[in-house]
């Protein structure tokens, strides 16, 4: 072995010595082509090229070995690989499969053929100090191996594409949470964030809203033009995003609609609460940190904060004989962006800067939702096309509507009990929330049938009620037109005395 290892060495040895000389000898322009056709026939023989990455860049999470680590965990199952590990990612719904330590596995893209290896290096941190021990540090990466001639598709292409397909796995995978701000909270927690979250769990969809179908075919179809129209948006010079205007009397399904929303387009939810927003800048700050396919949510809209207060100001002005300069003083002070201690408070203008304004392109791909009960109370301009792209009334419930409860609450398609409760539905202004209340009850108040025949009980009863509201209704609009009609001749009556009068004075 000793005389073997001596033989290898001095024939190194004897390689140099002539190398040596002929860099001596020959002139430095002769060397150069040495080299260069050294190197062309070492690429002959081993044409790869390498390229690594690592999990850590600098002490900071590498975004692109990220995407790369769950791409590659969804073509390890397809291509066969035998050595995998499974993860559960804290935001993520669903286990995740990840390359062990040295599998490799092949992928194709455009015809090219790329290998992928996994490492994992561990090692000891020498920074220790005295007899303090720390944990051993962990390098995790990865390396890519392909053919020098698909370098231009390689960093072209394939890396981008595996990074937009890791990113929309990762999505698909994520937990939906639901967001509120609160500054109080955030002030004594000491958070770095102005929204706390909690995971979001709500069950409803599309399929489980009792709605018109024809109107829910019409929201799901706006809604996916709105997912893919990154390209027109930019096209045509808007930001990205998309308002919705959800109106109609209590119990109608508007938060079921937001939940629906969410979980078809496995959007995030950040629920605002004005009265918590102490001015526009606090406001502006709140739209900073909301992310990208996400839905921002306000509800009963017209109860949050009074934001009409310039609206006031014009109407009262036109009225200058019935009020005095001491009201319209008060007004001016009411409608200013402060209050009357100089503090700063949010307006009607700052709202409508979140909503369209120059920051609202601070993000990409997000809905703003706003719902009321009194759609007329608003301001024209704060819910004007623009701002709130799509009016939806959620109406009273419907013969269509009620069909999707019996499926959901009965398990049924249809019963001949049905025909009874069509025609009340059409007459009779019922919430779907109060329908839903008459059939929840199915396994303990006896079967569908007991269920069915509470519901229509329920609706003559809401049936009649509404006959003897509007009987007195009449009555009362009667009694006034009564009322009204004596004085109404009294003053038509002292109208023709004085022209009467002044009849007499031209014809004296």
């Amino acid at each position: 072995m000793g005389a073997s290892l001596t033989e290898v060495g001095s024939k190194l040895a004897g390689l140099m010595f002539i190398w040596g000389t002929i860099q001596q000898l020959f002139p430095q322009i002769l060397c150069k082509r040495i080299e260069s056709f050294w190197t062309r026939l070492e690429n002959y023989f081993y044409p790869y090229v390498q390229i690594t990455i690592d999990e850590l860049t600098n002490g900071k999470t590498n975004e692109i070995y990220r995407h790369v680590d769950t791409y590659l965990g969804t073509k390890s199952v397809d291509t066969g690989a035998k050595y995998l590990k499974a993860e559960k990612p804290e935001n993520s719904k669903s286990f995740a499969v990840i390359l062990d330590e040295g599998e490799e596995i092949i992928d194709e893209f455009e015809g090219a053929t790329f290998c992928w290896r996994s490492h994992n290096e561990t090692f000891d941190d020498n920074n220790s100090q005295g007899s303090k021990k720390t944990q051993p540090t962990e390098k995790k990466s990865y390396t890519i191996t392909f053919n020098k001639q698909h370098r231009e598709i390689v960093t072209g292409k394939y890396l981008k594409h595996v990074i937009e397909e890791g990113r929309a796995i990762e999505f698909k995978n994520k937990k939906r949470r639901i967001y509120c701000n609160d500054s109080t909270l955030t002030w004594w927690l000491r958070l770095n964030t102005m929204w706390k979250h909690v995971n979001f769990e709500h069950p409803a969809t599309f399929d489980t809203l009792a709605m018109d179908p024809k109107k829910k075919e019409e929201i799901i179809n706006d809604l996916i033009a709105f997912t893919k129209g990154k390209e027109f948006y930019s096209k045509v010079g808007k930001a990205w995003k998309r308002g919705y205007l959800l109106y109609g009397p209590p119990g109608t399904g508007k938060s079921t609609m937001i939940a629906a929303i969410a979980n078809y387009l496995n959007y995030d939810i950040y629920d605002l609460e004005l009265t918590s927003v102490e001015d526009n800048l606090e406001l502006k700050k709140l739209l900073l940190e909301t992310t990208s396919k996400s839905i921002i949510v306000i509800e009963d809209i017209d109860c949050s904060v009074d934001l009409t207060g310039k609206r006031k100001k014009a109407k009262k002005k036109t009225k200058k004989e019935e009020t005095s300069d001491s009201d319209s003083d008060s007004d001016s002070d009411s409608d200013s962006d402060s209050d009357s201690e100089g503090k700063k408070k949010l307006t009607l203008s700052g709202l409508l800067n979140f909503i369209d304004g120059i920051w609202s392109a601070c993000g990409q791909e997000r809905i703003i939702i706003f719902t009321t009960n009194h759609v007329d109370k608003l301001d024209p301009a704060l819910i004007r096309r623009g701002r709130m792209d799509m009016h939806i009334e959620m109406s009273y419930c419907r013969y269509e509507a009620f069909k999707v409860l019996a499926k959901n609450y009965l398990g049924i398609d249809t019963h001949p009990l049905f025909q009874e409760i069509e025609p009340l539905l059409e007459e009779v202004n019922m919430s779907p929330c109060d329908v839903a209340e008459s059939l929840i009850h199915k396994n303990t108040s006896g079967g569908i049938e007991i269920c069915l025949n509470n519901l229509i009980l329920a609706l003559k009863d809401a049936k009649e009620k509404a006959i003897q509201e509007a009987r007195e209704k009449e009555k009362q609009v009667l009694e006034q037109v009564k009322e009204e009609k004596p004085k109404k001749s009294k003053k038509l009556s002292t109208k023709l005395v004085r022209s009467y009068g002044r009849f007499k004075k031209i014809f004296r």
